[in-house]
């Protein structure tokens, strides 16, 4: 077990939920951080939760955030199959051998029986173990099996002693093999529960570090019981903390909470979804918090990572993807924007590039473009109170005298560019004894009907052009004349 091996195990039951994503993440980084191999394994035997779509999902997924897999259904391996309903006879198989071995037995108890003797189990608040089967003979067991009646493969759990491991995270663990269930390892369809299969497939998939949430920490001792009943290496285990939307309560896709592919069509970026999940329980040891997927591998490390759970806070993922998007080159942001600019802009004669380039410091995530640029398109019918500015010191009286002014100076302005309209507007609020905004705001409302813009007066002056610019000045004019 020298060569780090870890899995990315998710169940194909829809889109990827932001915990899983960090659970495949530190396994890619766990494997790479020491030169080893990171396989995707697809666990679809609960068949009643699995959606059309979702294995494909799966592969979208960790191709935009860049965790590219060494094995897997899609590129194949000297492990496979990797997906777990195409290894229903590897699993018949080992079944079979752990009965044999002592450390399972088949139940052929009814689920109505089954369930009446959890309630007493839970009335007495002990754990289920089926005595009545545990206890069946050879000539038992055979007479039922040619009777064709339906049976389970239960594991056979110690009645005495404990179980124990040590994770890399909580530290050393041990449970009463009293309080340990008789939990079904093969379905009565044929069809594995995970505490069988993941087992099964760890081991012949040479699988040296297994990462999971930590609600397993008290049911990892049984899959201990199966390495040790088998006579198999037991891999390192690392149990991760619960992301949790508020201090009591979790993540949780199954109560709709937003997905990867959520966030993704929101208009985040994958790679500022992926940073910001990725310190949600691992710290790299200072105040950094922008990284590469590269960086993070070099930086990451099992020491790192916390005990406790860590509080999704949707404010810094969003801060976090606006840094993103300032940060990447002009070429690179207009791209993107381009996506989300309406058809009737990539149309229209605006320099779309000047467009992208005023956006790009006034937003957090893609989806909010639509509604910024909306008015370049068509100047909204807007109500003249939006020239009453507190800030600003503006009114409609003077807002109309200053869109006057700023009508008869921008007719005639030569060049007309950006910085010969700043200088014009200041120029001209102090001729007419007011301050810069409040000849600037009255200005940037006129080409916007709104109150906040990409972009200031004289940019979205220059964006327009002056026929378009004196158009609209004239509807502001209008408006305010007509109040």
């Amino acid at each position: 077990m020298s060569a780090v091996r870890t899995r990315y195990a998710p169940s194909p039951t829809g889109y990827m939920h932001l915990g899983n994503l960090r659970t495949g993440l530190y396994a890619y980084l766990t494997a790479k951080r020491k030169g080893g191999q990171f396989v995707l394994r697809i666990e679809d035997t609960d068949q009643e939760r699995k959606r059309e779509g979702a294995v494909q999902a799966i592969y979208d997924t960790l191709a935009r955030v860049g965790l590219q897999h060494d094995e897997g259904p899609d590129v194949g391996g000297p492990y496979g199959p990797y997906v777990q309903s195409e290894r229903l006879e590897i699993y018949h198989r080992y079944a079979q051998e752990l009965i044999e071995l002592g450390g399972a037995y088949r139940c052929f108890c009814t689920p109505e029986e089954s369930e009446a003797q959890r309630a007493e189990a839970r009335l007495h608040k002990r754990p289920f173990k089926d005595m009545n089967c545990r206890s069946l003979t050879a000539d038992e067991i055979a007479e039922r099996i040619a009777a064709g009646v339906p049976s389970v493969v239960r594991q056979l759990t110690p009645l005495t002693g404990s179980t124990s491991y040590d994770d890399v995270v909580f530290g050393h663990i041990s449970i009463d093999n009293a309080e340990l269930d008789d939990s079904v390892l093969l379905k009565s369809d044929g069809f594995p529960t995970y505490n069988f299969a993941n087992v099964v497939d760890d081991h012949l998939m040479r699988i040296t570090h297994v990462m999971r949430g930590a609600e397993y920490l008290s049911s990892t001792p049984k899959y201990i019981l199966l390495y040790e009943t088998f006579g198999w290496d037991i891999p390192v285990h690392i149990h991760l903390p619960a992301i949790n939307k508020s201090a009591t309560e979790k993540l949780s896709k199954r109560h709709g909470d937003a997905s990867f592919e959520d966030y993704y069509n929101k208009g985040y970026l994958p790679q500022a979804i992926l940073n910001y999940v990725a310190l949600l329980g691992w710290a790299p040891g200072n105040d950094e918090e922008f990284f590469t997927l590269e960086e993070m591998v070099r930086r990451f490390s099992l020491e790192g990572l916390s005990k406790s759970p860590s509080i999704f806070d949707p404010v810094k993922m969003r801060w976090m993807n606006g840094e993103y998007l300032r940060r990447m080159s002009a070429e690179e942001f207009h791209r993107l924007a381009l996506a989300w600019y309406p058809q009737g802009l990539l149309e229209a004669s605006v320099d779309l590039h000047e467009l992208s380039r005023l956006l790009q410091s006034r937003i957090a995530i893609l989806s909010e473009i639509p509604e910024q640029v909306d008015f370049v398109l068509a100047l909204p019918d807007y109500d003249v109170a939006l020239y009453t500015h507190k800030k600003m010191k503006t009114n409609p009286e003077v807002a109309r005298r200053s869109l006057q002014a700023a009508r008869e100076r921008i007719a005639g302005l030569a060049p007309f560019d950006r910085a010969s309209l700043h200088a014009a507007l200041e120029s001209l609020a102090g001729e007419l004894g007011l301050k810069n905004g409040q000849v600037m705001y009255p200005v940037r409302v006129a080409l916007s009907g709104k109150e906040f813009t990409p972009g200031g007066a004289s940019e979205l002056a220059e964006l327009f052009g002056r026929d378009e610019v004196l158009h609209r000045i004239d509807v502001g004019i209008g408006k305010l004349e007509n109040a």
